[in-house]
């Protein structure tokens, strides 16, 4: 899979999973987790937490920032869609986000 093809979370790891052919069983016993929780976030219908994405990420040995990044663009996708919201939006949050920064430091600072 190229890095640039677009995929959901549970797409990422589902697809992480195929790559080196383990039965979602497996997958789900090592993690420690309910293969149906482990099956219900492949599929996009569970959220998993960040403990989750984590433990995913050192299971696999891939970059944690990576499927996090991917998790909350799900999340900001979903919400943008479900709102039926402008994708302007995003440059207003952008700005946001420079403002929280600074305020943050600010603060801070203090």
């Amino acid at each position: 899979m190229g890095q640039n093809q677009l995929t959901t979370f549970g797409e990422r790891i589902r697809t992480l999973r195929e790559e080196v052919e383990l039965p979602l069983r497996k997958v789900a016993a090592d993690l420690n987790i309910d293969p149906s929780l482990l099956g219900k976030i492949e599929r996009n219908e569970r959220l998993p937490t960040k403990e989750f994405i984590q433990q995913i990420a050192k299971y696999y040995k891939i970059n944690p920032k990576m499927l996090s990044n991917e998790f909350l663009s799900d999340q900001i996708a979903y919400k943008i869609l479900d709102e039926e919201a402008d994708i302007e939006i995003l440059k207003v949050a952008e700005e946001k986000v420079e403002y929280l920064k600074t305020a943050k430091k600010k603060a801070n600072a203090k």
